[in-house]
């Protein structure tokens, strides 16, 4: 259920938000009255003028995204680090390589670390603002075939802790969100590689739908989560043993 003005006023930055999970946040936002934006690497066929192509894999691309979004919206009341991605790697750990480590850091780590460097300080002025970063199930339960990404997504909720320590007392709320395997392009992949064995580890049996994870997201992003911070929250149907 969507509330209709509880975002009324409030800006919204989302990475990765053009499909899957990143465009279910969007669309959830929007539902609920605020203005936003979404980054993708390239703006697809027919886009609204709402997107910004950006490859916030990058550090040029991260500062333009910032620049961009900043001089559009004057200022961003919710940010939302969704963009990531993992390669298929056969082999295990001695096959990788620096550059399969270094693409998978700066996608799912250095991205949103970038981002928010950009954004922050408009935040403290204000003494308000939400981030929530989306990470994976794959931070404590690492799929041999994409061991950067699982060691990026931990990473990136080891990070969004501290920032939340740092940001707390400065009135910004900063929040996790640990999805399972949710129906994407990216978890179709998966699941061709070993599917039946995901869903018997899913106590509810099927995947996820980006919409499920975006109410987590709009919940957090909030003021109904106004006394949540530092908190990573597993959406996953009940994979995770805790």
């Amino acid at each position: 259920m969507a509330f209709a003005d509880e975002f009324l006023g409030r800006s919204a930055l989302i990475t990765g938000g053009t499909r899957g999970i990143g465009k279910g946040i969007a669309d959830r936002l929007r539902a609920g009255g605020a203005t936003v934006l979404v980054a993708a690497r390239s703006a697809p066929d027919g886009a609204s003028d709402d997107v910004i192509a950006a490859d916030v894999s990058t550090a040029d691309g991260v500062s333009a995204l910032g620049a961009e979004a900043l001089d559009r919206l004057g200022s961003v009341d919710v940010l939302v680090h969704n963009v990531g991605g993992s390669g298929q790697y056969d082999g295990g750990a001695a096959a990788l390589t620096d550059e399969d480590w270094q693409s998978a850091l700066d996608a799912n780590l250095l991205a949103a670390v970038r981002l928010d460097r950009a954004i922050i300080p408009g935040m403290i002025a204000r003494g308000s603002g939400a981030i929530v970063h989306v990470t994976s199930i794959q931070r404590r339960a690492p799929l041999p075939t994409s061991i950067p990404y699982a060691a990026a997504k931990a990473a990136l909720t080891n990070y969004s802790k501290a920032l939340s320590n740092e940001l707390g007392p400065k009135g910004i709320r900063v929040n996790a969100v640990c999805p399972g395997y949710i129906e994407t392009q990216m978890t179709r992949d998966a699941m061709r590689r070993r599917g039946d064995a995901i869903m018997a580890q899913t106590p509810m049996g099927r995947m996820g739908q980006p919409g499920e994870i975006a109410e987590m997201v709009a919940w957090l992003c909030s003021d109904r989560a106004s006394y949540v911070t530092g908190a990573c929250y597993n959406v996953d149907g009940g994979w995770m043993a805790v």
